[in-house]
């Protein structure tokens, strides 16, 4: 089960109920962070979470409001004796960002950080890959997908039948191959079931472009700013972000499972319902994310 949790919803200006920008994913001992901004380490504390497990960070673009909470949160690591390779990953300039940093804060870590600008699948192994795609927001910036790829499952009734079937047997079944057992063919068709992909992914900050509906196409739950309505669709524009009526069209041409709308603008806090129906009439299945709210896929 793939359990997402938001420790920031809101957009360039928090409130005393949105913070910055960030999301958690947590997967099978993979705890991933999309983005981080001012104050996350806080959020962490305030939502039980532990940064110190954390395996990855996702880095969207290299706005205040996505990152300003970077160096407090490797700081906290550091001195709370985390001891992994920490691997970071971000659009064109990410690099440089990341030294910059380290020189003009002297971090000086105790643990190691890789540094990664990607494009495309980045990222696979047996269970998962990441994915990311080349956005609209006037600096290098990246959509994300997590995939949770398909187990294949062995059907457990069916195998009593195979009594005192090998442990090398049961291996190639999950992997799809036919066995030989006591002399006798089996079909791993007949004998197991593969899970559907599981897909989640993530656009923050960026105009509406063609890059997004091929990228998100099919996704379980799309995790989507939306920084206006569509009654200011031209400052949307302006400034190069999605109105919520844009991102239930893209949920909709997407054929996406759910919608979860985030990077909400301060001027909308009060009229929260006005603004979910803007996406709403697009795409039914549409929801605010709030702070602390988890979310499983």
């Amino acid at each position: 089960m793939i359990i997402v949790t938001f420790l920031g919803t809101g957009a360039q200006i928090p409130t005393n109920k949105r913070n910055h920008t960030s999301i958690l994913l947590v997967n099978d001992g993979e705890n991933i962070l999309i983005d981080c901004g001012e104050g996350t380490q806080r959020q962490f504390k305030k939502a039980g979470l532990n940064y110190c497990k954390l395996t990855r960070i996702l880095v969207t673009h290299i706005h205040g409001d996505h990152v300003l909470g970077l160096v407090g949160l490797l700081q906290s690591m550091s001195l709370n004796e985390y001891n992994k390779e920490l691997l970071i990953y971000g659009p064109k300039g990410i690099k440089d960002f990341m030294q910059g940093l380290g020189k003009m804060y002297n971090l000086n870590l105790k643990f190691k950080i890789k540094v990664e600008e990607v494009a495309g699948k980045f990222f696979e192994n047996g269970d998962f890959c990441l994915e990311a795609e080349k956005m609209a927001h006037g600096v290098p910036c990246n959509a994300y997908s997590f995939v949770k790829k398909g187990q294949i499952r062995i059907n457990k009734e069916k195998l009593k039948k195979l009594e005192g079937i090998s442990i090398q047997n049961l291996k190639k079944l999950k992997q799809g191959k036919n066995v030989i057992h006591k002399g006798k063919k089996y079909s791993a068709k007949d004998l197991t079931r593969k899970e559907n992909d599981v897909k989640v992914s993530f656009v923050l900050d960026t105009l509406d472009n063609k890059n997004i509906v091929p990228f998100v196409k099919d996704s379980d739950s799309l995790i989507c700013e939306s920084s206006y309505d569509s009654k200011l669709s031209g400052m949307a524009r302006e400034h190069m972000h999605l109105t919520a009526e844009q991102a239930g069209k893209i949920a909709k041409k997407g054929k996406v499972g759910k919608l979860i709308l985030t990077h909400i603008s301060q001027r909308y806090e009060k009229n929260l319902k006005d603004f979910l129906k803007d996406a709403k009439k697009e795409f039914k299945d549409t929801s605010i994310a709030g702070d602390f709210d988890v979310v499983k896929v």
